[in-house]
C-alpha cells in the first residue's frame, strides 16, 4: 500500500486563464521544490498543473519500485489532461523535470516553450553507470541521498534521504535514449542553470545549447544550487520563467 503524501508534496492544479504551463519536479524530490514557479505562472494567469511523479513524495520504499516509465508516463498524462483544456502549453522541469520536459518536447511538437532549470541532459558517465548496476549486482538498493543542495541557510528541500539506485539507472538509461532527438525539439527553450550545482554538471546547460534545434536563451543561477527553485535565484527564476511563458503563447 502506498505510504501517506508527505506534508508540502501535494500535487497542486490551478485554473486559469486559455494557456497552460505543466511544471515538473526533480528525482528524489516531490511538488514543494516547484511550487512557487507553479504559483507564479498561476499568478500570471496560466492555468497550471504540478504532478507529484510516481514513488515520490511518500517513502523511498515507493520509489524504488518506479522507473522512468513510470514518472514519464505520469507527465504525459498531465501534459494530455492540461492540453485538452488550454490553447498552448509551456512545460517546465528541474533537474530529472528538466529531462522529462525535453522527452515530451521530442513527442510533442506542438509546444510553445520549455523551462529548463539545471535539468539533466548529458549522457551519463559510463563509469557511473558501471557502479550504480556493479552496486546492484552487489545487492545494494539505495546509496545517500543526492536532495537538499541549496546554498540559502534555513530553505530544505523535502525529498528523500536515499537514492534508490534501480530507479537512478533508469533515468540514465532514458537521458541516453533522448540523446538523438534532442535536436527534433525545436520550441524555444529557456536554460537556467547553476554554475555551483552539485548535483547535475553546469555543463549540461552547455549541452542543451548546443544541441536543441531551437532558440535557446540563456539564464545563470549565480548565487543558487542544485535546487534554484528553492535558493537564492528562486525570484530571478519566477520572473524570467514567467516572463518567458507569456511571449512564447502570445499572451
Amino acid at each position: 500500500m502506498t505510504a501517506p503524501i508527505m506534508t508540502g508534496a501535494e500535487p497542486e492544479s490551478i485554473d486559469g486563464g486559455p494557456h497552460g504551463a505543466l511544471v515538473l519536479h526533480g528525482f528524489t524530490g516531490n511538488p514543494q521544490s516547484m511550487r512557487g514557479l507553479a504559483e507564479a505562472f498561476a499568478r500570471a494567469g496560466f492555468t497550471v498543473e504540478l504532478p507529484r511523479l510516481p514513488g515520490h513524495g511518500t517513502t523511498i520504499d515507493d520509489m524504488t519500485t518506479t522507473t522512468w516509465d513510470d514518472w514519464s508516463a505520469a507527465a504525459e498524462a498531465a501534459f494530455v489532461e492540461l492540453a485538452s483544456r488550454v490553447e498552448r502549453i509551456v512545460v517546465a522541469g528541474l533537474s530529472m523535470g528538466g529531462g522529462l520536459t525535453l522527452w515530451l518536447a521530442s513527442r510533442h511538437p506542438d509546444v510553445a516553450g520549455i523551462v529548463l532549470i539545471n535539468a539533466i541532459a548529458e549522457p551519463s558517465a559510463p563509469e557511473i553507470v558501471t557502479m550504480i548496476r556493479q552496486m546492484l549486482a552487489d545487492g545494494a538498493t539505495t546509496i545517500d541521498a543526492i536532495g537538499n543542495d541549496i546554498a540559502e541557510p534555513g530553505q530544505v528541500e523535502n525529498a528523500y534521504d536515499k537514492t534508490p539506485l534501480a530507479a537512478a539507472a533508469s533515468m540514465f538509461d532514458a537521458i541516453d535514449a533522448l540523446q538523438s532527438s534532442l535536436g527534433s525539439i525545436r520550441c524555444p527553450a529557456l536554460v537556467m542553470n547553476s554554475p555551483q550545482d552539485h548535483v547535475v554538471q553546469p555543463s549540461n546547460s552547455d549541452h542543451l545549447a548546443a544541441t536543441l534545434g531551437g532558440p535557446v536563451e540563456r539564464v545563470s543561477l549565480e548565487r543558487s544550487y542544485h535546487v534554484a527553485t528553492l535558493d537564492y535565484d528562486r525570484d530571478l527564476i519566477e520572473e524570467r520563467a514567467v516572463e518567458f511563458a507569456v511571449r512564447v503563447c502570445g499572451s
